[in-house]
């Protein structure tokens, strides 16, 4: 109960920093291993699943009341990041998440010197795909974006903003909220795994998700005030702090 304070404060940071640009687990995972040493690991996901799901529930219900979120993309991509949640975190059992992080590393990069080099990406509508490909390629967005949020995690809010602007030409805050949309499918697939086995810590990722609420409150409100360039440097500065973790991250592994 001591270290509810940290982990209280962490969960209004990444509640904040989700609802603008996703990342938000790069603050609230680490605070929870810290917080909580004795926990196996699928408890500590299990409660920062079940403490940021109401955070990304209530960001995704004020972009809702606000902006016309592309349902036409976010509701295909949702159903298949629920399935795929699943068969990612099903794949953990037997692929070393070490083979995966260089990648990811090499990824975010590259993602954020496309975005920092385009001023343009993001900024307003781009070129949507033709309206009979809409849905096939919200289905395979999801798939991806769904089986690595259930298998690996961090930066997946990250990711699924990217994408949702790089392939269907939304601008940086409509990408943001329909991220929302497919980020509570895969929190919610996560969370039917992690409740049923005891991985959740009820009391402490209720207290949290109090927090991340009110994060996820301040965040929203700054985003629909300031529009799609402050979303896009919120992105930017949270990718590249997630380039630095993972680069630490994965040199200290190589090290060890």
């Amino acid at each position: 109960m001591s270290e509810l304070p940290l982990l209280a404060l962490a969960a209004l940071l990444a509640g904040f920093i989700d609802a603008v640009a996703g990342g938000g687990g790069l603050v609230q995972v680490p605070a929870l291993f810290t917080a909580l040493p004795a926990e196996s690991p699928a408890t500590i996901f299990g409660t920062n699943k079940g403490s940021s799901i109401f955070g990304t529930a209530n960001a995704a219900w004020r972009y809702a009341r606000r902006i016309a979120i592309p349902w036409d993309v976010a509701l295909p991509a949702a159903a298949s990041a629920f399935v795929f949640s699943f068969i990612g975190a099903a794949t953990v059992a037997w692929l070393p998440k070490d083979v995966v992080r260089p990648l990811v590393l090499v990824m975010m990069i590259l993602v954020v010197i496309y975005t920092a080099v385009k001023p343009e990406f993001g900024a307003v509508h781009g070129t949507p795909p033709p309206a009979g490909k809409v849905r096939p390629w919200a289905l395979i967005a999801g798939a991806a974006l769904g089986f690595y949020d259930g298998f690996f995690g961090p930066g997946a809010g990250s990711f699924m903003i990217f994408a949702f602007v790089g392939v269907f030409g939304l601008d940086f805050l409509r990408a943001s909220s329909a991220a929302k949309i497919v980020n509570l499918s895969t929190n919610a697939a996560a969370l039917s795994f992690f409740i049923p086995t005891g991985h959740v810590l009820w009391a402490i990722a209720l207290t949290m998700a109090v927090f991340n609420i009110a994060g996820a409150f301040v965040g929203t409100r700054l985003a629909l005030r300031h529009g799609s360039g402050f979303v896009r440097w919120v992105f930017l500065i949270v990718s590249t702090v997630l380039i630095g973790k993972f680069g630490y991250d994965t040199l200290f592994t190589q090290i060890q």
